[in-house]
C-alpha cells in the first residue's frame, strides 16, 4: 500500500467511523468493517478495549451498556468471558456478532484500507506490538490527546507508527512534534465555530506547507457539542451536503470521518471534490 500521505495527495480520504453500521449490523463488528470496505472506505476507524488480563478487543470503552446490554466494563472482565459476549442491534436485541480481537480485525483489513486505531492510549505497548506483528506499521494511524506525556510515550514505544494528536480549537503542539522522533503525519482537529484557529485557512495552509494532513469529523457524538462546527453528517443527509461535507473539503481538510460512508463518497465524486 501507499503511505497515507501519498494517498491523500490523490484524493480526499474517507474514514468509516466504527465501520458502517445500522439495523442488525452493530458498529465495531467484523460485518461493519466488511461493509465499510465494500463501500470504498479509505480508512476504517476502530476502537480498542483491553480485558482484565490484557488481551486486545475491538470495542469502544464505556459503551458496554448500549452496545452489549451489560453493566460491566470489558476492562474488568477476563478475555474468556468477553469471548462469550454478543452485540445488541439498534433495537437493543442480541444479534450474532461477537467482539473481535484486534488481531482478527487487522487480519481482515490488512492491504485493504488504512486503520485508525482509536483509544491507542489504553494499551500503547500492546497495540504497538500487535501492529508490528502484522507488519502494518505504515498502514495505521494512532492518536492521543495533545499532551506531552503521550508524546513521550509514543516517541519511546511507537516512533515509527503514523501519529496524529487530537487538537481542540488551537494548535499549540505541531511545531514541537515536528522536532520529535515521532512519525508525525498531521492532526485530528476539533472545532466549534468556523473562526477557531484550527479551522482557519491560514492554519490549514501552514500544516500543508509542512507536509501534514488534517482530519475533520462530520460525525456527531452529541448534538449539543458538534466537533466540526455543525458541518455534520446530520446536515449533509437531511438538507445540505454542500454546507457540511462540501464545506470541509473546500476548506482544505484531507480526511473526513463519517458515519455515512457511501453517501459521502457519492456526493464528493458527483461534485468533483473527491480527487485532487
Amino acid at each position: 500500500m501507499q503511505t497515507i500521505q501519498e494517498s491523500a495527495k490523490q484524493r480526499v480520504l474517507l474514514a468509516a467511523h466504527r465501520g458502517v453500521a445500522g439495523g442488525n449490523i452493530p458498529c465495531n463488528s467484523i460485518a461493519s468493517y466488511e461493509i465499510a470496505l465494500n463501500q470504498g472506505a479509505d480508512i476504517v476507524e476502530i476502537d480498542v478495549s483491553v480485558s482484565a488480563d490484557r488481551k486486545l478487543f475491538v470495542f469502544h470503552p464505556g459503551m458496554e451498556r448500549p452496545h452489549l446490554n451489560i453493566p460491566t466494563r470489558l476492562a474488568d472482565m477476563p478475555a474468556v468471558e468477553i469471548e462469550k459476549l454478543v452485540f445488541t442491534n439498534q433495537d437493543n436485541v442480541p444479534c450474532t456478532d461477537k467482539i473481535a480481537t484486534l488481531d482478527e480485525v487487522l487480519d481482515l483489513l490488512k492491504g485493504k484500507a488504512y486503520v485508525n486505531i482509536d483509544k491507542f492510549w489504553t494499551a500503547v505497548p500492546e497495540i504497538t506490538e500487535c501492529v508490528r506483528r502484522h507488519g502494518m506499521q505504515n498502514d495505521v494511524i494512532v492518536k492521543t490527546s495533545a499532551d506531552k506525556k503521550w508524546f513521550d510515550m509514543v516517541e519511546q514505544i511507537a516512533p515509527e507508527l503514523p501519529y496524529m494528536p487530537i487538537i481542540r480549537s488551537t494548535d499549540r503542539v505541531s511545531e514541537e512534534l515536528l522536532g520529535r522522533k515521532i512519525n508525525f503525519i498531521g492532526a485530528e482537529v476539533l472545532f466549534y465555530n468556523d473562526a477557531d484557529a484550527v479551522a482557519s485557512p491560514e492554519y490549514i495552509q501552514w500544516m500543508h506547507d509542512h507536509g501534514l494532513l488534517l482530519w475533520a469529523n462530520a460525525i456527531v457524538y452529541n448534538c449539543k457539542e458538534q466537533i466540526a462546527a455543525g458541518h455534520s453528517d446530520d446536515v449533509a443527509m437531511v438538507s445540505d451536503p454542500d454546507g457540511s461535507w462540501g464545506w470541509l473539503v473546500d476548506r482544505g481538510f484531507d480526511i473526513i470521518q463519517t458515519d455515512w460512508q457511501l453517501p459521502c463518497r457519492m456526493y464528493l465524486e458527483a461534485t468533483n471534490r473527491r480527487y485532487r
